[in-house]
């Protein structure tokens, strides 16, 4: 039977009306769905066999890749945590759910009331990362009969909260690990962590300098700190040098050198000749004539560069590296007092799990493979021109934090971009279509004509015509909108029917993509985004996500692996199975904080920091901080929340007709709540004190999102604040 016939509308003439009974062949030209592929397309869960199961959606989602050795899939089907990396025991194991959970449940339900979005940090795996980069630097210097020591630094740009930087220098205290800093600002930040680190812990003086930040360095030098300052430019030494003298302090200077060598895509654009910092040779040369014109050429003690973050593969930094102790044995031929080789940053990390160094988002290598070809270059070199081996430091900042946290957002609804079905116009759709100007109308009888014929192709041409013919109609005021809503219908059941029609749902998420994952929006940067339950079910869904701001660029519609959508799980009301849907971004720990903004007036999510504990759940939450309310994101922006509630109130007393206490209330509520969605609760127990019950429902395990549980004497502690 073909799949156009004329049926019998409601009343129209015989050959008005017509039907879809879905008997048309999918043609070899329109296959129906996405082939998955190693690179590039949809992910599909439809390829992979029946029934299944937890290891399908490690593979599907390459949480084996990316994830490894820090996150895996459990037996419940939630995303385990790993602290300890491949030494984790089983029992060690976090369950990641339990940790929302936790976070998320009110109070009195024994959680910790926090709502989300919730950015999770793992500093067990801030320490397991810490010991692997030196462990890995150890095995090279000791396998290749090496002459030094390996001494990092971190650079805390990376991400500058208190906690994490406090967390390194404990863990590095045993490896004399340091800081590097790139302003005034990270300086005295670096400065007042290292004054409980070792004395031998490097403080590497990075980015432009002015008399008051190069003063500052100086006088981490006063105060017993191994302090050295980086020369950017040329011009900084005369600033260095008088600066020094004023102070009656003998500097420790370091030179950053513009390397020839660079790696291409995004991340290799700070490096090679053309990059933002660092001295070319003559610049080199000068310095090193100029210090030893002063009697300071035993100052320069360090050489740094930076090939680009992200190395894609371990001949190119070979490469670099070579060239850069070619430079540090040639001013040690001069007689500088150098000691120390500072690599910079770029030991990468595999954002899609693939290994490869093809793309910003891979590498293809491994920590021991990194430290062994840095240490064997500068070997190489300092052998041939019998120069001492020296201290080799890196700036890993990216592969120290980047997988320590996890960001962790709910889905709240979704919609699905195909048109509405014909029946859902009326039953008289036919009538509508025959209607047309006779231009649409001759398109519409062709495309049946064409269907009747099984030419597939042309019946896909004169849908496509009749559709932009009819556009074109509705644009000049000729065609009513019902009309326009059965040719989008009628064109969206014959793209359905061969197998062309777009199946990608929009996930709505509650996040600001400018505020938690603005590298996505700036640079294209893609991260691991995967469901962090449900994964012992098949996903049957290919999503995008759309975040709360009102900006058309707050959306991720390109995902690890050249993927343009996500397989998730059915959403339901109120999330998959009746409670939320959570989905977490993962390998975001470094950057994204600092550079994130408030667009829209969204601030950070709520943090908790968990460490493994040998209690019942596994896990201890250690800090707990709320995201920024309206009222702190207001007052960023220099408005004043204290002043604008007693306005409001003033207005609420005014029209409130004898209601001014509840409208006080309501408005604390909202000067104190974060700015991002809150579920609503479908509990009978809260319904039953007059809450809210409609909206997104309540988890499973109880309201603990919910604004139900709030107690009515915080709200009114925040109005007298407000008030003062």
């Amino acid at each position: 039977m073909p799949a156009l016939t004329c049926v019998e509308a409601a009343a129209p003439p015989p050959g008005y009306g017509f039907a879809w009974d879905g008997a048309l062949p999918a043609p070899g030209a329109y296959p129906r769905g996405a082939s998955t592929t190693e690179d590039g397309g949809d992910l599909t869960a439809a390829e992979y066999p029946s029934p299944w199961s937890t290891d399908l959606s490690a593979a599907l989602y390459r949480i084996d890749g990316w994830g490894a050795p820090y996150f895996c899939v459990n037996s419940a089907g939630d995303i385990a945590v790993r602290s300890h990396g491949a030494a984790t025991v089983s029992h060690q194991e976090i369950d990641l759910m339990k940790v929302v959970k936790k976070a998320s449940d009110h109070k009195a339900a024994g959680g910790l009331g926090l709502r989300l979005p919730l950015l999770v940090r793992f500093p067990d795996i801030l320490k397991h990362r810490l010991e692997s980069l030196h462990a890995a630097f150890d095995f090279a210097i000791r396998s290749n009969g090496y002459g030094a020591r390996y001494q990092g630094v971190y650079p805390v740009k990376c991400n500058q909260d208190r906690y994490i930087v406090e967390d390194i220098m404990e863990f590095g205290l045993p490896f004399d690990f340091g800081l590097e800093a790139g302003s005034k600002a990270e300086l005295l930040l670096a400065m007042s962590c290292l004054t409980r680190a070792s004395r031998k812990a490097l403080l590497i003086c990075n980015g432009y300098k002015d008399e008051e930040y190069i003063a500052l360095a100086v006088i981490a030098r006063r105060m017993d700190m191994n302090t050295v300052i980086v020369l950017e430019q040329a011009e900084e030494l005369d600033t260095v040098v008088e600066t020094s003298q004023k102070l009656g302090i003998r500097p420790v200077i370091g030179l950053r050198a513009k390397l020839r060598t660079k790696h291409s895509g995004h991340f290799g654009a700070t490096s090679g000749q053309k990059g933002k910092f660092g001295l070319t040779t003559a610049q080199i040369l000068s310095v090193a004539q100029k210090l030893q014109r002063l009697q300071m050429l035993d100052c320069l003690q360090l050489l740094h560069f930076h090939i680009g973050s992200q190395i894609p593969s371990t001949a190119l930094l070979s490469d670099g590296v070579g060239e850069a102790a070619q430079i540090y044995c040639e001013l040690a031929r001069l007689g500088a007092g150098l000691r120390v080789i500072d690599v910079g940053g770029g030991l990468g990390i595999d954002y899609d799990g693939s290994q490869s160094g093809g793309s910003d988002m891979s590498v293809g290598y491994g920590l021991h493979d990194y430290a062994s070809a840095v240490v064997r270059a500068v070997m190489f070199a300092c052998d041939r021109k019998h120069v001492r081996h020296p201290i080799i430091c890196s700036e890993s900042g990216r592969a120290l934090v980047s997988h320590h946290s996890v960001l962790i957002f709910e889905a709240v609804s979704s919609t699905s971009t195909k048109a509405e079905p014909l029946s859902s116009i009326g039953p008289n759709f036919a009538y509508l279509l025959e209607e047309l100007a006779d231009d649409a109308r001759s398109d519409y009888h062709n495309l049946k004509a064409a269907a009747y014929r099984g030419e597939y192709e042309t019946c896909a041409l004169y849908a496509d015509q009749l559709k932009r013919t009819c556009i074109d109609h509705f644009k000049e005021g000729m065609l009513g909108l019902e009309h326009l809503a059965a040719v989008d219908g009628l064109c969206e059941l014959v793209a359905q029917e061969l197998g062309v029609a777009d199946p990608v749902k929009t996930y709505h998420v509650n996040l600001s993509i400018f505020t938690s994952m603005p590298d996505f929006w700036a640079i294209g940067q893609l991260f691991p985004i995967i469901p962090i339950h449900h994964l012992d079910q098949r996903p049957g869904v290919k999503g995008i996500l759309s975040d709360l701001t009102c900006d058309s660029d707050g959306k991720v519609d390109r995902f690890i692996g050249g993927h343009s959508s996500l397989p998730l799980h059915e959403l339901e009301r109120g999330g998959v199975g009746g409670g939320g849907y959570y989905l977490g971004m993962f390998l975001g720990g470094a950057y994204q904080e600092a550079l994130g903004g408030l667009h829209n007036l969204f601030g950070g999510p709520s943090v908790v920091r968990v460490s493994q504990s040998e209690g019942p759940h596994g896990f201890a939450v250690t800090l707990a901080a709320p995201g920024p309310s309206c009222a702190d994101v207001l007052r960023a922006m220099q408005h004043e929340p204290e002043v604008m509630f007693e306005s409001l109130k003033h207005r609420a007393e005014e029209c409130s007709a004898g209601d001014a206490v509840s409208c006080a209330l309501a408005l604390a509520r909202a000067f104190d709540s974060m700015p991002y969605l809150v579920r609503s609760c479908v509990d009978p127990v809260c319904a039953s004190d007059g809450e809210r019950t409609d909206g997104m429902g309540g988890d499973s395990d109880g309201c603990g999102c919910c604004v139900c549980g709030e107690e009515e004497g915080d709200e009114w502690t925040f109005v007298r604040c407000l008030s003062v």
